[in-house]
């Protein structure tokens, strides 16, 4: 039986997120999908149309092969949505420097950030707002950077008040978690994912590492399947 890896990428950015890894995947004889969630409706909840976007991505492996669902950033906290509205098990859940679901933290994150977000929503702008400035530290390499940037997806403000249900019984397979230090993006997610006692790692690097060094994050991608009990490659 073989493994996918189906590579989730954040609401707030676009697939090219996990194209160096999927690349770097692919070359080790590892299966990869990487859904494309795109042209969501604002008259239905976005939660439960990204859900069933990426369910796509499940539900066209093969149904001898294992999944194992991989979440970044924002997609950590709809892991579990996703796998229910696909309508089959997983192998495992995968969450890279991600939110968590069922978390003890805010929704928006740590109170210094809500209230940014409130002031900005206020004089009409969206979050995400960087800049090449704000990314050229954090991702060296230009090309990739602007790929990030041309990918951007804005969301507005009623996005970040939506409550993401989990489904009883969830977690139904092993979770691991993948944190990037110092980076304190999700540093307090990190923290409860090891109360939880999942799989854990960590990489030195930035929230977007996985644009900066693909070998790295991949090379931990499979070593934390390997501890949740996952072959991914014969």
């Amino acid at each position: 039986m073989g493994t996918t890896f189906v590579l989730v990428h954040s609401p707030l950015v676009g697939p090219r997120m996990w194209t160096q890894v999927a690349l770097e995947l692919t070359a080790r004889q590892v299966t990869v999908s990487v859904p494309d969630v795109t042209n969501l409706q604002p008259s239905r909840p976005h939660w439960r149309q990204y859900a069933e976007c990426a369910a796509l991505a499940i539900m066209r492996v093969p149904a001898e092969e294992n999944v194992v669902l991989v979440g970044h950033s924002g997609a950590g906290a709809l892991l579990p949505a996703i796998r229910w509205s696909s309508g089959r098990p997983v192998a495992g859940y995968l969450f890279i420097d991600a939110g968590l679901p069922n978390s003890t933290l805010p929704p928006k994150g740590a109170a210094t950030f809500a209230a940014q977000l409130a002031e900005l929503h206020a004089h009409g702008g969206r979050y995400p707002n960087w800049t090449d400035a704000d990314l050229a530290p954090l991702i060296p390499n230009a090309d990739r950077r602007r790929a990030l940037l041309e990918d951007l997806r804005p969301q507005p403000p009623d996005f970040w008040d939506e409550v993401i249900p989990v489904f009883e019984g969830w977690p139904d397979a092993p979770c691991g978690y993948l944190a990037f230090v110092p980076s304190d993006a999700y540093a307090a997610a990190s923290a409860e994912a090891r109360a939880r006692g999942w799989a854990h790692r960590e990489i030195e690097g930035s929230h977007f590492h996985m644009l900066v060094d693909e070998r790295a994050v991949s090379d931990a991608l499979v070593a934390l399947a390997a501890d949740m009990g996952i072959r991914v490659v014969d």
